[in-house]
C-alpha cells in the first residue's frame, strides 16, 4: 500500500502565493500586507486542519476499499464475491490503480482552466462519495461504474487538495515543510486505520456472524465494507464544506467566465472522443499505452531550448523506466501479497482469527514510524548523501529482497503441502518495501522538480504520475499469474528483476549524473 501518490501531490504544482499583498492605486510602499495567518493549530493556518481531515477521510475511503477490491473480485459467488480468477481480477485492479494516479494529469489542468482548485476538490470528492456508495449496491454494472467513479474524483481531488495546502503559505514562510508534515500525518491515519475498518465489516467472523443474527446475509459484508468507506468520504465531504471559511483566498481560484462554456466544450468533446478511441482500441492497450508514453517522451524531448535542459531530460526518461519498474513490484501489495496473505498466511493470534486485509495497514505504520528517521539521515549525511539515482537503486534492491522474502515462505509454503506460513514473512517484506519506497518516492519527486524547467515543471511531473501509472499497470498484469504460475517462481522473478535492475542502475548512476548537469 503505497502512499507514492502522496508524496507526489504536495510539490505537484507550485503555484503558491507569499503573503497576500493587496492591490490598489496606493504607491508600491503603502500597499497593504496581509500577515501571514497563524490561528490554527501550533500556530498554522486555520485551513490547515480542514484540509487535513478532509485528505484523512478521502484515504481513508481509499485505501479502506483498495485493501478488499481483489478479495472481493475472487471470492467465491456464495460467499458475496464476484467469483473471478486471479487471471482476471489482477489487471483489472492495477488498470483501476493505473488510471487513478494517470487522472490527476489532466485533473491539475481542469482544475487551472475550469473549476478553480477549491471547487475541484468538491467534485472530486462527490464523485469519490458516488463511487464508494456505487461498489455497496450488490450489482456489477455498479460495481464497474463505481470504479470508474473513484478513478475521476481521484484525479481532481488528489493533486489539487494538495496544492491548496500549499497556497496556505508563503513561498519563504518557514512553517510550510511543518505543515506539510502535518498533512501527511493525516494521510497515513487515514491508510493505516481504514483496513482495519473496513476489513472488519467485509471479513471478520464476528461481525459477518451479527449481520446473521440480525437477518441480514453474512455474503453481504463486502458490501458494508465498501459502505464503510462510502461513510468515510461523505464525513470528508462535510468536514470541507463546513470548513470553507478557514481556507480564505487558498484555490479560489478559477477560469474567467467568458472562457469557461467554450473549455467545459472542448472537455467533453475529448472525454467523448477518448472515450470512443479506447473502445475501439481496447484490445490494442497494452500497445497503446506504451505509444503513448514513447509519444510523450518524444514531445518533453522537443521541448527542450538547448543542451543542458535535453540532458536532463534524457536522465528523466531514464529514471523513469526504473521507477516504473519499482512500482511494479511495489504495488502488488494489493494485489499478489494480499492474495498470499488470504491463501498462504496465518492471520491469527494465540487463537484470535483477524482479516487478512488487516495487513494493508503495515506499510502506513511503517511510514508513521521511518519517515522522520529518513529525514534525519539525509540530513546527518551531509556532503556524503548518495544522488538521486543511486537512492532509486537502493528503493529496486529492498523491493526486491521483499520479494525475496516472500518467494521463500512461498517455498515453504509449497514443500508442507500448501500449509499456512507465519505472518512475519509479510511483515518483514512490508518492512523492506517501506524501506525502498522511503529511498525512491520523495526522493524521485524532488529530483523532478529540479530537472525540470521552470516552464515545464508541471508537464515534468506528469512524468512521475505516468510511472506511477505504468507501474501499477504492469503490475496487475503480473499479479495476474497468482494462480497459474508456482509462487516461488513468480515472486522469485519479480526479485530477479527489481535487483537485477538496481545493480544495473548502480552501473549507469555515474553517466546519468553527467546527464544531470550538476543536479545530485
Amino acid at each position: 500500500m503505497s502512499r507514492a501518490f502522496d508524496y507526489a501531490c504536495p510539490m505537484a504544482l507550485p503555484r503558491d502565493r507569499d503573503e497576500v499583498t493587496i492591490a490598489t492605486d496606493r504607491p508600491a510602499a503603502e500597499a497593504v500586507v496581509i500577515p501571514p495567518d497563524t490561528s490554527g493549530l501550533a500556530g498554522h493556518p486555520r485551513g490547515l486542519s480542514t484540509l487535513f481531515f478532509t485528505e484523512l477521510w478521502e484515504r481513508f475511503s481509499y485505501y479502506g476499499m483498495r485493501a478488499i477490491l481483489i478479495l472481493y473480485m475472487t471470492a467465491g459467488v456464495a460467499s458475496g464475491g464476484l467469483g473471478m480468477s486471479a487471471e482476471r481480477a489482477a489487471p483489472i485492479y492495477g488498470l483501476y490503480t493505473a488510471g487513478v494516479y494517470f487522472t490527476a494529469i489532466p485533473g491539475g489542468w481542469i482544475a487551472d482552466r475550469l473549476l478553480g482548485m477549491r471547487r475541484a476538490v468538491l467534485v472530486g470528492a462527490i464523485l469519490i462519495a458516488l463511487g464508494h456508495y456505487s461498489l455497496a449496491v450488490n450489482r456489477l454494472p455498479m460495481f464497474y461504474g463505481g470504479l470508474i467513479l473513484i478513478v475521476l474524483g481521484t484525479g481532481l481531488l488528489k493533486p489539487n487538495i494538495s496544492s491548496i495546502v500549499g497556497q496556505l503559505y508563503g513561498p519563504a514562510d518557514p512553517r510550510r515543510d511543518a505543515g506539510f508534515s502535518i498533512f501527511y500525518m493525516g494521510i497515513n491515519l487515514g491508510a493505516w486505520i481504514s483496513p482495519i475498518v473496513v476489513g472488519f465489516m467485509a471479513q471478520d467472523p464476528r461481525f459477518l456472524r451479527w449481520l446473521a443474527a440480525v437477518g441480514i446475509e453474512s455474503r453481504f459484508g463486502w458490501h458494508w465494507g465498501f459502505g464503510a468507506a462510502a461513510i468515510g468520504m461523505t464525513v470528508g465531504i462535510v468536514w470541507y464544506v463546513m470548513g470553507q471559511g478557514r481556507l480564505g483566498s487558498a484555490g479560489n481560484l478559477s477560469a474567467p467566465v467568458d472562457d469557461a462554456a467554450a473549455l467545459w466544450a472542448k472537455l467533453g468533446a475529448g472525454l467523448l472522443g477518448g472515450a470512443a478511441v479506447l473502445w475501439l482500441l481496447w484490445g490494442y492497450k497494452d500497445f497503446v499505452i506504451l505509444a503513448g508514453t514513447a509519444a510523450f517522451f518524444v514531445w518533453l524531448v522537443r521541448q527542450a531550448r538547448d543542451a543542458v535542459e535535453r540532458k536532463r531530460t534524457y536522465a528523466l526518461m531514464v529514471l523513469f523506466v526504473f521507477s516504473t519498474l519499482f512500482w511494479a513490484g511495489f504495488e502488488q501489495a494489493g494485489s499478489s501479497l494480499n492474495l498470499f496473505a488470504q491463501r498462504y498466511t496465518r492471520t491469527s493470534i494465540l487463537g484470535w482469527e483477524y482479516p487478512p486485509s488487516w495487513l494493508q495497514s503495515v506499510n502506513a505504520m511503517f511510514i508513521w514510524m521511518l519517515a522522520p528517521v529518513f529525514a534525519w539521515f539525509w540530513l546527518r549525511l551531509g556532503r556524503r548523501e548518495q544522488s538521486s539515482p543511486a537512492k532509486f537503486a537502493y528503493g529496486l534492491l529492498f523491493v526486491g529482497l521483499g520479494f525475496l522474502v516472500v518467494a521463500l515462505a512461498a517455498h515453504l509454503s509449497l514443500q508442507a503441502g500448501g500449509v499456512r506460513v507465519s505472518v512475519m514473512w509479510l511483515i518483514v517484506l512490508y518492512l523492506l518495501h517501506t524501506i525502498g519506497e522511503l529511498c525512491l518516492s520523495p526522493v524521485g519527486l524532488s529530483t523532478v522538480t529540479k530537472l525540470a524547467p521552470g516552464r515545464l515543471v508541471g508537464s515534468m511531473m506528469g512524468v512521475w504520475f505516468l510511472s506511477l501509472s505504468l507501474g501499477n499497470f504492469i503490475g496487475g498484469r503480473v499479479a495476474g499469474y497468482f494462480e497459474t504460475f508456482p509462487l516461488p517462481r513468480l515472486f522469485g522473478a519479480v526479485f530477479v528483476t527489481t535487483t537485477l535492475s538496481a545493480v544495473l542502475l548502480a552501473f549507469l548512476t555515474p553517466p546519468i549524473r553527467r546527464l544531470m548537469g550538476g543536479v545530485k
